[in-house]
């Protein structure tokens, strides 16, 4: 390389062209410092390169990083809201677990509410960090996720339905599980619009045996949907007396991606 070179002129004359004089001084008045008299010097000639290359190497290595400060900042501004990335500190997640309490954890099947939906809410989940549960910068209210801030979520639910056959059940509830049934999940979004919007649902025909002692089954479902801020998503479903709340089993949850 040319800065090989120079050194290697340098070494064989042995002129201490660089002593008595700072580098970075030189450096500094490089422009200022030629003239005819100088051109002639071989020792000006080796530091006028010299200088001239690190100027050029300094220069190079400060467009290569003012260009990734702009990329780091283009990306800042791109993300939703022009808010900044999201830390560790500052992300969006939920995990919501069934509560043994079955009765008291859903809705009544008759609703006064106009801003039902279909089936039944799930209104008492467990997110008090019990278990798997757990909340993350997200509020719940009354079995609904309060969404913090705008962007795109994955919203994801299982429901578990447990049936087990008793001869000392209600005899309509066993003709109603005996046939053929559709269970259904649904998640919900509430909005300012007056009814809520269906994000999701899931549904299977079952139809469990007289022989059976249990009935088992689970719907799970999951999607990416772009929220705004204080929108509330929630899950109902169909056929709540058969719905099992076991923490493992049901859940509901939600993070920002």
């Amino acid at each position: 390389s040319f800065l090989l070179q120079l050194w290697d002129t340098y070494s064989k004359s042995g002129i201490a062209c660089l002593t008595g004089e700072e580098i970075g001084n030189f450096i500094q008045t490089l422009d200022l410092t030629e003239s005819e008299d100088r051109a002639a010097d071989p020792c000006w000639q080796v530091k006028w390169h010299l200088g001239k290359l690190i100027k050029k190497m300094v220069s190079g290595v400060y467009e290569e990083n003012m260009s990734a400060v702009n990329g780091d900042r283009a990306l800042t501004l791109s993300h939703t809201d022009g808010q900044p990335p999201r830390s560790p500190v500052n992300r969006i997640a939920a995990h919501l677990t069934g509560n043994s309490n079955r009765k008291n954890s859903l809705s009544p099947r008759i609703d006064s509410s106009p801003r039902r939906g279909n089936g039944q809410k799930i209104s008492n989940w467990e997110s008090s960090r019990k278990g798997h549960s757990f909340l993350y910068n997200v509020e719940l209210r009354n079995g609904e996720l309060v969404i913090p801030q705008t962007g795109f979520y994955y919203i994801y639910s299982q429901t578990y339905f447990r049936f087990r056959e008793n001869e000392d059940e209600d005899s309509d509830l066993l003709a109603q599980i005996r046939n053929p049934k559709q269970l259904v999940q649904y998640v919900y979004k509430l909005t300012n619009y007056p009814e809520p919007i269906l994000l999701m649902k899931s549904a299977r025909t079952s139809c469990w045996s007289k022989k059976a002692e249990y009935g088992l089954y689970s719907i799970y479902q999951g999607g990416v949907f772009q929220l705004k801020r204080e929108d509330r998503i929630f899950v109902s479903v169909s056929n709540g007396d058969i719905v099992d709340m076991d923490k493992e089993a049901s859940f509901f949850g939600a993070f920002m991606i």
